[in-house]
C-alpha cells in the first residue's frame, strides 16, 4: 500500500471522488471513525470506505476505528474536499430546535425493533426532525393534512411536536407501531394497511404525502402510488430512496417507475436522509419532491390493478423469492374462494382487495381464504370481512390471531391451516354491540356503535339522542370516528369490548 493506491483510486472515481476525498479529509482530521459513521457522515457505501481504507499506507486501527496519524496527513492535504458536501435546506434551522431533537432521540431509542422482512431501516433523529423542518420551511403549514405511507421512522411524532396543527395520519402494516404512535398521545391518526391491498378510505384527502418505502421498484411503485391515492389533486410527495454510488442502474430503474406514474420531480436534495445501518448505500437516500399531473391517477389505477405481493429485498416478500403453489382445499367444501386459486377449481372467487374493500354481495357459509407468503397480518381482518358461519385460512407460515377474534370466532389451528367457526349470537348488552360492531366490518365504527347504543337504550325504554350516542362513544373511543373495524389497528380493537361496557353502563334506563 502506497499513496499512490490512494492517488489512482481517487482518479478512477472521477467527478464522484468528492465523497471519497470528504473521508480521507475526516480521517486526517486526528479523530478515531468507526468505519459506519464515515459511511453515514459522508454518504459513500461501505464497499467504497473500505476500498479507501485498503489503500492508506499507515493508517492506524483500534477497536473497529480508524484515523490516518499527524505524521502522514501532511502527505494527503492536496487529495481533500475542504469544502463542505452539497447545502442542507435546513441545516441553519436545526440548532433552534436541540430540544425537539432530545425527544426525538429518545422516542426512536425506545421504538419497536426493525423488521427486516420489511425491510425496516431507522432514519437518523436529525433526519426526521429536517424532514419535518422541510415540510415547514417548502409549504404553508397550518391547516394541512399529512399522509405517512408507512413510518417505522417515526416522522409524524417529529411533524406533530413542530407543527401541531397538523392533521397528521399513518397508515402502517406494522402493528407495533401504530400501537407505538398511539402511546405517545400527540393526536396522530393510525390505520392498518398492508399498501398491496389497498389504502383505508378513510386515508384520502390530504395536502401532502410523505413515505421512505421498500427500496425495489416495486415497494417505490406500490407506496408512491398509494400515496397519490390519499392525496387531494394539488398535493405533493416527498419520498425517500437511496442507491449507492456504484449502482447508478438501480436508481434508473426507480425512476423509470416513478416516471411510469406520470409524476413531476420538482426538486431531489441529495443525501438528505441518513439512516442507522443500509451501509450498502452509504447510509443515506435523497429526498424527493413530487408532484401529481392529470395524468397521474389513471397511471396509478393501472398500477395498483397489477399489484404485485413481492416487494421487499428480503424474507418471503423479497422480489428474489420463489413463487408460492396454490393451496389445496383438502376436505374442505366451501362456496366461495378468496386470493388466487387454481382456475380448475369451478368456484365463485374473489381477489384480497376486493374482499376487503367492500362486502361480498351473496350469502356464504363456508369460505376458503388463500393467504401469500408474508401476508399473516392481514389474516384478522380477512376473517373479519364475512359474516360466514364457517372460514378456513390457508397460510404458509403460522399466524397468532388477535383476541379480538375471540368476539366472532372459535379458531382451531393445525399447522398453517386455521379454521375459524362462527359464535352464536351473544345476549348480553354490551357483548352484543361488539359483535355488531365486527359483523360490520366494512362499516364506519363509530357509526355501528352509535345506533347500537340508541337501540340498547330503546330496548330499555329510554330515549337516547344520535347526539348522546355519539357523545358516549367519542368519550369512551376517540379514536373510532371515520374508520372501520378494517381499518383500525388491532390494538384498538382489542380494547374494543372494555370501551363499549364503559358506553353500556352509562345508558338511561
Amino acid at each position: 500500500m502506497t499513496r499512490d493506491g490512494v492517488e489512482r483510486l481517487l482518479d478512477e472515481a472521477g467527478v464522484d471522488s468528492r465523497r471519497l476525498r470528504h473521508a480521507l479529509a475526516l480521517l486526517c482530521d486526528g479523530q478515531w471513525w468507526s468505519l459506519a459513521d464515515l459511511v453515514r457522515e459522508t454518504a459513500t457505501s461501505r464497499r467504497g470506505i473500505e476500498a479507501l481504507l485498503r489503500e492508506l499506507p499507515g493508517a492506524e486501527e483500534s477497536q473497529g476505528r480508524h484515523r490516518v496519524p499527524m505524521a502522514h496527513t501532511g502527505a494527503y492535504q492536496h487529495l481533500l474536499a475542504l469544502a463542505p458536501p452539497p447545502a442542507d435546506p435546513v441545516a441553519h434551522l436545526v440548532p433552534h430546535y436541540q430540544h425537539v431533537l432530545e425527544r426525538l432521540a429518545d422516542l426512536i431509542a425506545k421504538a419497536p425493533r426493525a423488521r427486516h422482512t420489511l425491510d425496516h431501516v431507522s432514519a437518523t433523529p436529525a433526519t426526521v426532525l429536517r424532514r419535518a423542518l422541510l415540510l415547514g420551511a417548502r409549504f404553508w403549514l397550518p391547516g394541512a393534512r399529512l399522509l405517512c405511507v408507512g413510518d417505522h421512522d417515526l416522522t409524524s411524532l417529529a411533524v406533530k411536536l413542530l407543527h401541531p396543527g397538523v392533521e397528521v395520519t399513518v397508515t402502517d402494516i406494522d402493528e407495533r407501531i401504530l400501537a407505538y404512535i398511539d402511546e405517545q398521545d400527540l393526536g396522530v391518526r393510525t390505520r392498518w394497511a398492508d399498501l398491496r391491498l389497498g389504502l383505508p378510505a378513510s386515508a384520502t384527502g390530504h395536502d401532502l404525502a410523505l413515505t421512505d418505502p421498500p427500496y425495489t421498484p416495486e415497494g417505490i411503485a406500490l407506496f408512491t402510488a398509494r400515496a397519490v391515492e390519499g392525496l387531494k389533486d394539488d398535493g405533493r410527495i416527498l419520498l425517500a430512496y437511496g442507491a449507492g454510488e456504484r449502482t447508478p442502474m438501480l436508481a434508473l430503474k426507480v425512476q423509470q417507475a416513478l416516471s411510469s406514474l406520470n409524476l413531476l420531480s420538482e426538486a431531489i436534495y441529495p443525501d438528505f436522509n441518513r439512516y442507522l445501518g443500509a451501509e450498502a448505500i452509504g447510509s443515506a437516500a435523497d429526498l424527493y419532491i413530487l408532484r401529481p399531473t392529470t395524468k397521474t391517477r389513471p397511471a396509478v389505477a393501472a398500477r395498483t390493478d397489477r399489484v404485485a405481493t413481492a416487494i421487499y429485498t428480503q424474507g418471503p416478500q423479497s422480489v428474489e423469492s420463489a413463487a408460492s403453489t396454490a393451496p389445496s382445499l383438502g376436505d374442505f367444501a366451501p362456496d366461495l374462494l378468496v386470493g388466487d386459486w387454481p382456475k380448475s377449481l369451478d368456484l365463485p372467487r374473489v381477489k384480497l382487495p376486493t374482499w376487503l374493500s367492500r362486502p361480498y354481495a351473496a350469502s356464504v357459509s363456508r369460505v376458503a381464504i388463500a393467504v401469500p407468503p408474508g401476508m399473516e397480518a392481514a389474516l384478522p381482518r380477512l376473517l373479519l370481512a364475512t359474516k360466514a358461519a364457517h372460514v378456513r385460512a390457508y397460510l404458509t407460515a403460522p399466524a397468532a390471531p388477535s383476541p379480538a377474534l375471540a368476539s366472532v370466532y372459535t379458531l382451531t389451528a393445525d399447522g398453517t391451516t386455521l379454521d375459524a367457526v362462527r359464535h352464536a349470537a351473544p345476549e348480553s348488552e354490551a357483548a352484543a354491540i361488539v359483535r355488531r360492531i365486527l359483523d360490520g366490518a366494512h362499516a364506519k365504527l363509530a357509526n355501528t356503535w352509535r345506533e347500537a347504543l340508541i337501540a340498547a337504550a330503546r330496548a330499555r325504554g329510554a330515549t337516547l339522542t344520535k347526539n348522546e350516542a355519539r357523545a358516549l362513544v367519542r368519550e369512551a373511543a376517540p379514536w373510532a370516528d371515520d374508520l372501520t373495524p378494517l381499518e383500525a389497528p388491532m390494538h384498538r380493537l382489542d380494547t374494543l369490548p372494555t370501551a363499549v361496557r364503559k358506553t353500556v353502563d352509562a345508558l338511561p334506563g
